[in-house]
């Protein structure tokens, strides 16, 4: 798939023990109206500082520790170095949890999209998975690590490409249980079949093939045409302004048909079996295994934060 825009992004999609080589590239751009701050008596411009809430002191970035508040008042401090050792290790893998019917996954939890493109020779494995989803009208719910914070993640076919939209994770859609909403078949609901007729003529009469293009930001353009007249009468102002690494992913050639037999035989083994047909880990990986969960175990599971 051919894009103009650069790679954010560079892993594997995952699935048994398939893996396809792909960078991501971003699928939306905002074209909102970006209001600058500035300072009305100099045209200076304003920008963001950290302030002590309690002193009202501007403070040095080397000063500012991560706190998080466990208890009203009461705070744990995590250094950078502690994040890193505690956080996943699989930043590079998009890491396909579950297929569901996508007819499932309400568009309330989907968030921001991306554009799925294989590299390294992945393009033939890329288009069976992609091909496979649109087939059996599945979508692959994923994990990945994007900018040191981890996505819950839709992995949907979408014309030749597959898109990866993260999603909201579960505990962060509000339940709908104090809207007050008409139940769906509720008798005291229905409208008459007059009704009925007439609202579906009404939708029949407005529908048509989505396209995007016939849809503008209309107050964006009015916006920008009030600031192209303001530019053209010559009322403006001068403002002067205050001066992940990749993995390495080889071109081996990928017996597809083999690493799919072995998923499912995977799948379908028993837990000592699986267990035994492990790699053992090396002296090194294993001391640093024991380290992270001794951490682990000694570290208090901080509350989420509103």
């Amino acid at each position: 798939m051919a894009t103009s825009t650069r790679t954010i992004w560079k892993g594997a999609i995952s699935f048994g023990l398939v893996n396809i080589p792909v960078g991501l590239h971003t699928a939306a751009t905002a074209s909102g109206v970006d209001f600058d701050w500035l300072d009305k008596r100099t045209m200076d411009p304003v920008g963001y500082k950290r302030i002590n809430k309690r002193t009202g002191k501007e403070i040095d970035k080397d000063n500012i520790v991560k706190g998080i508040e466990y208890e009203d008042g009461k705070y744990v401090i995590v250094s950078p170095e502690e994040i890193n050792e505690a956080y996943p290790r699989t930043t590079q893998t998009i890491e396909i949890q579950r297929f569901v019917p996508a007819s499932q996954v309400s568009f309330v939890y989907l968030e921001r999209p991306y554009y799925i493109e294989p590299i390294n020779k992945g393009h033939k494995v890329y288009a069976l998975l992609r091909d496979t989803l649109a087939k059996t009208g599945k979508i692959g719910i994923a994990k990945v690590v994007i900018q040191t914070k981890q996505h819950l993640a839709a992995l949907v076919p979408a014309g030749d490409a597959l898109v990866l939209n993260l999603m909201r994770w579960g505990d962060e859609v509000k339940a709908m249980d104090d809207l007050d909403l008409p139940s769906v078949g509720a008798k005291s609901m229905s409208a008459n079949p007059r009704e009925q007729k007439m609202a579906k003529m009404l939708v029949d009469d407005m529908s048509g093939d989505w396209n995007p293009d016939e849809f503008k930001d209309e107050f964006r353009q009015v916006v920008m045409d009030l600031v192209q007249k303001k530019v053209e009468a010559g009322k403006t102002e001068t403002v002067l302004e205050p001066q992940e690494e990749a993995p390495n992913l080889g071109d081996n050639v990928i017996d597809l048909t083999e690493l799919l037999q072995r998923s499912l035989k995977g799948k379908h083994a028993k837990p000592e079996a699986a267990k035994t047909a492990k790699k053992p880990a090396s002296k090194k990986a294993a001391a640093k295994t024991g380290k992270s969960a001794k951490s682990a175990r000694s570290g208090a599971r901080p509350r989420k934060a509103a």
